[in-house]
């Protein structure tokens, strides 16, 4: 068994929605997710997703303690398909987890969805008919997901483990987050989980105004929705370099698409003055590459 405390867990489709235009909602269940904990904020776990016609993905024996090894092993037309995605929420009672997908391509001849997806480069997986070449396998998998459809998850069974970035030191005064679609249910975890009356500035990049959600939190939030495509340099570091920020200790957690991130980080640390061991940054997908890319090229997505 992987060891402590990340395990292999098996789950199964049990009903989806769309969130927006470009976010669907899969909500997984069975009595495995018992054991399943979760940090909350940006908890990422591993999804093994089935290839395109089958029900359960094919998997090596997760008792094993080289189970990475033995699943690059496989044939990668048969294996399991890997991708790291967000925890949207661990629910009990049922037991039910959520994963929020971002969806990119195209749909039902031609509607454009957004790009990125998930963390973890081009974020898709799957089958399904009326799709475009352009979307990955998890965009095309949740796109088809129908309940009875099973997957294994590799996640955390205590909450405290190092599968989460979103570390603020004490003496934070106030936070810093961006994100674009992929990031956004991590951000939105992240908002859940602030204290009362923290100070946020939070800027959100996606393509469409559709596309915006409704983010809960108790703290004192102020949220910019940029709107952007794929076609236009991206504008979050314009949007922060403009903007007037807090006083006070800031801590940053930057995630999204990797030029963006370096982008806005190097603002942040050149030209504001922030602390480096302040800034959490993480490039969830890289334009142009996908997970399965970056593994081949020996590298973490």
């Amino acid at each position: 068994m992987t060891d402590a405390p990340f395990q292999f867990f098996t789950a199964e489709v049990l009903r989806t929605e769309r969130v927006t235009p470009s976010m669907a909602r899969v909500v997984l269940g069975g009595p495995d997710l018992a054991r399943m904990a979760t940090a909350g904020r940006d908890q990422r776990v591993k999804l093994f997703l089935p290839q395109p016609g089958e029900r359960a993905p094919v998997m090596p024996d997760p008792a094993r303690a080289d189970w990475y090894d033995a699943w690059r092993e496989l044939d990668p037309d048969i294996r399991g398909i890997m991708r790291t995605y967000t925890v949207r929420e661990l629910r009990r009672d049922p037991h039910e987890l959520v994963i929020d997908f971002a969806l990119h391509g195209t749909e039902g001849g031609g509607q454009r969805n957004g790009q990125g997806n998930g963390e973890g480069g081009d974020g898709s997986c799957g089958g399904g008919t009326g799709v475009d070449a352009a979307s990955g396998p998890a965009t095309r998998w949740a796109r088809a997901a129908r309940p009875g459809v099973r997957i294994s998850v590799l996640a955390p069974v205590d909450e405290e483990n190092g599968g989460y970035d979103f570390r603020p030191p004490d003496g934070t005064d106030w936070i810093l987050l961006t994100a674009d679609a992929s990031a956004l249910p991590a951000v939105a975890g992240i908002l859940e989980t602030l204290p009362p009356g923290m100070p946020a500035r939070v800027w959100i990049e996606v393509h469409d105004p559709a596309d915006r959600q409704e983010l809960p939190t108790k703290a004192d939030a102020e949220i910019v929705w940029l709107t952007n495509d794929r076609h236009t340099p991206p504008a979050t570091a314009d949007a922060i370099r403009a903007a007037a920020l807090p006083g006070g200790t800031p801590y940053a957690w930057i995630a999204g698409e990797s030029a963006t991130v370096k982008a806005v980080r190097r603002h942040l640390v050149g030209e504001r003055g922030f602390d480096r061991k302040a800034v959490t940054f993480t490039g969830y997908w890289r334009r142009g590459a996908s997970e399965d890319h970056l593994l081949g090229a020996g590298e973490e997505a």
